[in-house]
């Protein structure tokens, strides 16, 4: 079986590196001559607007799947027409969009924060009322990592947030003062069949996702997988998908979904019986989908815009290092490493030695 990628960085190095043990192969589409899981399979190199490569694409791979949502509709609906592509394109189109994304939530009965749509600086102003301050002005389409975003704390911000957005349309969000910050990692088959992983909790920076931990038995685990699963069953959902939600004062409020094997995630190599990455492709070719029982206790470290030596890391009790053969750049996510443990009591003091290896080299 081969599998076309739209996509050729880290997690589409990760999905590769674990469907090659399944006698899975890829071929990835990607404009960088540099893109890093290119090694491990085909690559076409172009635009993804080429429909010369697209129909390439199609023809050498049984499936089509993507390692970042922002696919175009149209490049998801010619690959559709021609050959099976998972997630389907409406879930693309949901996810593109956050004010259609934050509707969409509530007319499934997930509680988001509030938002408003802006299109000039006479909405926003007027949108402020509804909102309040603290609140963050985003636009609705191509933002990640905490790109495309400003923090509104008083009218003075208005102007300028506004202007930084270039006429790009937008939305505004108050803030949640959230307890913590929690993911569900879920996958859906072809056939329908359903997995969770357990919740992950979250520690982000500067809109960058920094430490990611596995939570064994969290009482929010069924209200979460609840949420997914209303979320992959209107969406007819097929693969792996992240729901990013705040816990407040027991209660959660969903941030955003990603139709994508995502960044929480990657503790699941080391952490449970079965990685996001390999159940998303068991999933995309409607395989049996594996145990996602975790394995221990476990906590995942990104490193942004640098990596430590990998000496420094490996010397860590129980860290495994995961290099993405991209150049540093600031702000770019190059590895992440985990710890894995028997016990909570064990993971702390080394989570706290990767985390510190991270800060040292972080340029974000």
């Amino acid at each position: 079986m081969k599998v076309g990628i739209l996509g050729g960085g880290q997690l589409a190095r990760m999905i590769a590196l674990a469907g090659y043990p399944l006698g899975i192969r890829f071929i990835f589409l990607d404009p960088s001559v540099g893109a890093c899981a290119t090694t491990l399979g085909g690559h076409l190199h172009g635009d993804y607007h080429d429909e010369n490569l697209l129909a390439e694409l199609a023809e050498r791979a049984d499936a089509v799947t993507y390692e970042f949502e922002n696919v175009p509709a149209n490049v998801a609906g010619f690959l559709t027409s021609r050959t099976q592509v998972y997630p389907s394109p409406k879930a693309l189109a949901v996810a593109q969009d956050r004010l259609v994304e934050k509707e969409f939530l509530n007319n499934l009965g997930i509680p988001t924060a509030p938002y408003a749509t802006v299109d000039s600086l006479n909405d926003l102003q007027a949108a402020m009322e509804k909102v309040g301050y603290p609140a963050i002005l985003k636009t609705r389409t191509q933002g990640y990592d905490g790109k495309g975003q400003s923090v509104l704390k008083s009218a003075a911000d208005l102007k300028l947030a506004w202007e930084k957005l270039e006429g790009l349309a937008a939305i505004v969000e108050g803030f949640v003062n959230f307890n913590r910050e929690i993911s569900i990692v879920a996958v859906r088959s072809v056939s329908g069949e359903l997995a969770f992983y357990p919740l992950s909790e979250n520690v982000h920076k500067g809109g960058i996702l920094r430490v990611s931990e596995s939570r064994k038995n969290d009482s929010q685990q069924a209200k979460a997988e609840e949420y997914a699963t209303r979320l992959m069953i209107e969406l007819d959902y097929v693969g792996v998908l992240a729901l990013e939600l705040f816990e407040v004062n027991g209660e959660l409020v969903a941030n955003e979904f990603a139709p994508r094997v995502h960044n929480s995630g990657h503790w699941t190599i080391e952490g449970a019986e079965t990685s996001q990455f390999e159940n998303h492709l068991r999933a995309i070719l409607d395989l049996p989908l594996g145990s996602t029982v975790a394995v221990g206790h476990v906590a995942m470290v990104n490193f942004i815009g640098g990596k430590p030596e990998s000496e420094d890391v490996l010397k860590i009790p129980n860290a495994h290092l995961h290099l993405y053969a991209k150049a540093p750049r600031k702000g770019r996510k190059v590895a992440h490493a985990t710890i894995r443990t028997m016990t909570l009591a064990e993971l702390e003091p080394l989570k706290k030695r990767l985390i510190a290896l991270a800060d040292e080299i972080d340029d974000s």
